[in-house]
């Protein structure tokens, strides 16, 4: 299928259909991932460790945790711009991109492997050992740490791996290794008698079987091909890798910050309580992995809506993003409403699945279910609409939503009200933060589809390509107030050649079907997170329908491009003469004040973003440095005066037909 095509299909394509297309394998997948982290407390939990060996795992599992966000920082990091590199067939950057992620997740997984083990009690009593637990969150740690390189790169790997267009391959490196987990378990913990050892080496085999997996793929890649070189660290370009993996960091160690203060509190208060210490951490750990099993299932609806709602938002097809928003919301709370139901009514059921009959176990095991998990369908409603923001580009409201239940909310009711209630303080957080982050979630949501309906789609005058002489290609690139389209428009007039600067969007959105203002300010509409933005899927959509059109323009023969990237785009072609326009600040300042009437203070405030934004998309879009001289053949000064500049233009592009 192609570009066009596609777009037709999430355009015209009935909802439902595209959601079961797109979500059923997002889900499959999330869920085959839960199974590592489920599989091990089940055996544990029914061996004759008991709820001490699921209190020792439970330790453990924010400590890996915090390892599996520095591995999808930099794998969704590299992924994110592997996708860049696609859509500008840059073969160069994305290899080199993926090789320097992949030897800083090494280097950071030995720093984290000697630090593991220098510090190893510390750290386990610090999530939550007792005297009880501690031999056995040792013994399961050490093994776990031991291989802590190979489950970082197999992750970081797993992403990639994604992005090269291969999400099956992706699944099944996972699930070779979930269903060797699973296989082991029993032989390792029960027949060999291993019992917590036998569970960490089931898990490490598993990932090997994984990363083993990983890497045959990365010997018959798609989009990419590693090399020595590949590994020679560039760390102008890691940071773009960086800067595009650090929203899946902030996540992941917002689960590693919850985890370690649940866990303190619940220690502390348990040890005071007819519970106990071990108790409640093994109950928490179990709760939050049945929870995973759910909120994963949303997690993959939505994901599965993403794309939909990408091309929808981009399109200003507003009653279809409407339409899936509703759907995907029905969906999340028919699966949060049915597994509030399990929770409610049958929670010695689910505990039971996960092994030991002690009575006060299970009591506190009910009253977990019951209570923290109580409304477990707007947690899942919070989740989804985070996602849901992502998806149409506006990742500041992502971050709120995300961080506004947990981290805003959650973490201080868990350490204010077990003062008051004891350690069904830690158990009503949970809800509580539920119906605060709700809230905020509701306000947001409501705010921005309120703001849609003003933004409804409006037809544009159609543009048509020019046809013209083959020759040469002028592309100018300029800082904000410089004057650039008004030297590139002087310069089109006096070499009598086609101009293209609101011409270009137009066409992007006519080729594309995407909306005309969307597309203009793809480079200039954010003040937060814009290199997050412009990796959005609805973002993607805009500037894939920019690049065909630039080409397209230049087949047509010699013209004038202002903005958008286009001398990278036409880096190939030997007609292209790259211009730079500048100034001194103050002098665009002054300009900006004269062009839109803007205050001083204003006028500054405009330079500066409009300036940082373009720089920010042009490094996405291209790998290279917006401004630097080494790209372009001309920079000049627009305070030579226009008239200068464009004779001094001319005259360069009559000296290079000669």
């Amino acid at each position: 299928m192609n570009e066009q095509e596609n777009n037709k299909f999430l355009g015209e394509e009935k909802i439902s259909k595209l959601l079961l297309k797109f979500s059923i394998p997002c889900i499959l997948s999330l869920l085959i991932s839960s199974l590592y982290n489920i599989v091990d407390q089940i055996f544990i939990g029914n061996s004759k460790l008991g709820y001490l060996g699921n209190a020792a795992t439970g330790i453990v599992y924010p400590i890996t945790i915090i390892a599996v966000a520095f591995a999808w920082c930099f794998g969704d990091g590299a992924s994110a711009f592997l996708s860049l590199c696609q859509g500008r067939k840059d073969t160069k950057n994305s290899h080199r991109a993926i090789g320097n992620s992949l030897l800083i997740t090494f280097i950071i997984s030995l720093i984290f492997l000697v630090l593991g083990f220098l510090f190893q009690d510390k750290l386990l009593f610090l999530f939550g050992a007792s005297s009880a637990s501690i031999d056995l969150a040792r013994d399961y740690f050490i093994i776990i740490l031991s291989a802590i390189p190979v489950y970082m790169l197999g992750n970081s790997m797993n992403a990639i791996i994604r992005a090269d267009g291969s999400p099956g391959f992706s699944m099944l490196a996972t699930s070779a290794g979930a269903i060797i987990n699973i296989i082991l378990d029993p032989i390792f913990i029960f027949g060999l008698n291993l019992g917590i050892k036998g569970a960490a080496y089931a898990t490490i085999i598993g990932q090997i079987a994984s990363l083993i997996i990983s890497i045959i793929y990365f010997t018959r890649t798609k989009t990419f091909k590693l090399k020595w070189e590949s590994f020679k660290m560039d760390f102008r370009l890691f940071k773009n890798v960086l800067k595009l993996g650090i929203s899946t960091f902030i996540t992941q160690m917002s689960i590693v910050i919850i985890s370690l203060v649940c866990n303190i509190m619940l220690a502390k208060y348990g040890a005071k309580s007819k519970y106990g210490a071990d108790i409640p951490i093994a109950v928490i750990g179990i709760a939050m992995k049945v929870f995973s099993i759910v909120i994963n299932i949303i997690v993959g609806i939505i994901l599965g809506a993403q794309p939909i709602l990408g091309y929808n938002y981009g399109a200003k097809n507003i009653d279809r993003v409407k339409e899936t928003f509703k759907k995907v919301v029905i969906a999340a709370s028919i699966v949060g409403v049915l597994s509030t139901i399990c929770f409610e009514l049958f929670p010695g059921a689910i505990i039971r699945i996960f092994g030991s009959s002690d009575a006060i176990y299970l009591e506190f095991a009910t009253l977990t279910f019951r209570l923290f998990l109580m409304l477990v369908t707007l947690t899942c409603l919070i989740k989804l609409c985070s996602i849901f923001f992502q998806a149409v580009g506006e990742p500041l409201k992502s971050a709120i939503v995300s961080l506004a239940r947990d981290i805003v909310c959650f973490i201080p009711l868990v350490i204010i009200l077990p003062n008051f209630l004891g350690i069904k303080g830690v158990l009503i957080a949970a809800p509580i933060a539920d119906v605060i982050g709700i809230v905020i979630t509701f306000i947001l949501v409501y705010n921005f589809f309120k703001q849609l309906n003003k933004n409804e789609k409006v037809v544009k005058s159609k543009e048509s390509f020019k046809n013209s002489k083959q020759g040469i290609i002028i592309t100018i690139s300029r800082q904000h107030g410089s004057q650039g389209k008004e030297i590139g428009k002087l310069v089109a007039q006096k070499l009598n050649i086609p101009y293209y600067y609101k011409e270009m969007i137009s066409l992007a959105a006519q080729e594309s079907g995407l909306d005309q203002d969307f597309v203009s300010k793809i480079n200039q509409s954010q003040d937060y997170l814009h290199d997050l933005y412009l990796t959005t899927a609805p973002v993607k959509y805009a500037i894939t329908a920019q690049e065909k059109v630039i080409k397209m323009i230049a087949e047509k023969g010699s013209c004038v491009l202002v903005g958008r990237a286009a001398d990278y785009v036409l880096k190939d072609n030997p007609n292209v003469i790259k211009i730079f326009i500048h100034a001194p600040k103050d002098y665009r300042i002054k300009k900006v004040q004269e062009m839109y009437k803007d205050s001083l203070n204003k006028a500054k405030k405009n330079v500066e973003k409009s300036d940082k934004n373009r720089a920010s998309y042009y490094e996405l879009i291209s790998g290279k440095s917006w401004g630097d001289i080494n790209n372009y053949d001309l920079c000049l000064n627009a305070a030579l005066g226009k008239e200068e500049v464009v004779d001094i233009i001319c005259n360069y592009v009559k000296n290079r037909g000669e």
